[in-house]
């Protein structure tokens, strides 16, 4: 598993200008929930950017529940105007948040994911926490940036949970938090010694099936990590 990391967005005001300039276009057309939008190709032209700012737009309307995109048909309104406005204003005075509320919402997603992992991994799932696991060992015994390798472990332990929102949630933070790990030099070297201990031990309490453990040894393993976020 390859995680790829992002940089903060940089197009986040274009984005935001299309995502305006699609509610314009819906508004000024009249649509209504069911209602097909133009192709990306001609929203592209129409705002003058390129596709994937495009797709970008209606992949976070999508999220958000906006809009409905179907395979081999395009994208179409999912609710009504009145709905879709208001929730396009809250979404664009959505703040980008901070390091620490970042890393405080993973700290407790993944309390719970642990738990629910022990309680519902497979053969499948334990494969890919080990074979994470290892990734993250052989990096930092042989003194290279681990940063990735931590967070594919604990994305595999977000997977194994079952959850797919709590497993979203992760995927839509975890590049914003990779980004800033570097910033405010949260892993020195003897952290990460310490964490092959601490992965370990999550792994095991969720090999032998045990909730009340994993989420023990979960939190144990986020203790300097909070301390640390109070401190910035």
């Amino acid at each position: 598993m390859k995680l790829e990391v992002l940089t903060k967005n940089d197009n986040r005001k274009i984005e935001n200008t299309i995502i305006d300039g699609i509610r314009n276009l819906i508004n000024y057309k009249n649509l209504e929930p069911g209602d097909k939008l133009p192709s990306e190709r001609m929203l592209s032209e129409k705002f003058n950017v390129s596709r994937s700012i495009v797709r970008e737009a209606i992949q976070k309307l999508e999220f958000y529940g906006l809009l409905k995109s179907r395979p081999q048909s395009g994208t179409f309104v999912a609710i009504g105007n009145t709905a879709f406005n208001g929730m396009v204003e809250d979404i664009l005075r959505l703040d980008e948040p901070s390091f620490k509320a970042l890393v405080e919402t993973r700290i407790l997603l993944e309390l719970k994911t642990a738990r629910l992992a022990a309680l519902r991994r497979t053969d499948e799932d334990l494969t890919q926490i080990k074979s994470a696991l290892e990734a993250y060992k052989e990096k930092v015994i042989n003194s290279e940036d681990a940063v990735q390798e931590d967070l594919l472990f604990h994305l595999a332990i977000a997977k194994a949970s079952g959850n797919s929102s709590m497993n979203t949630f992760m995927l839509i933070i975890t590049p914003e938090i990779i980004t800033n790990f570097e910033k405010y030099h949260v892993c020195d070297k003897g952290l990460a010694q310490e964490g092959i201990k601490e992965h370990e031990d999550i792994y095991q309490a969720i090999l032998k099936q045990n909730p009340k453990e994993a989420k023990e040894k979960m939190k144990v393993h986020f203790k300097t990590l909070y301390q640390y976020c109070y401190n910035i």
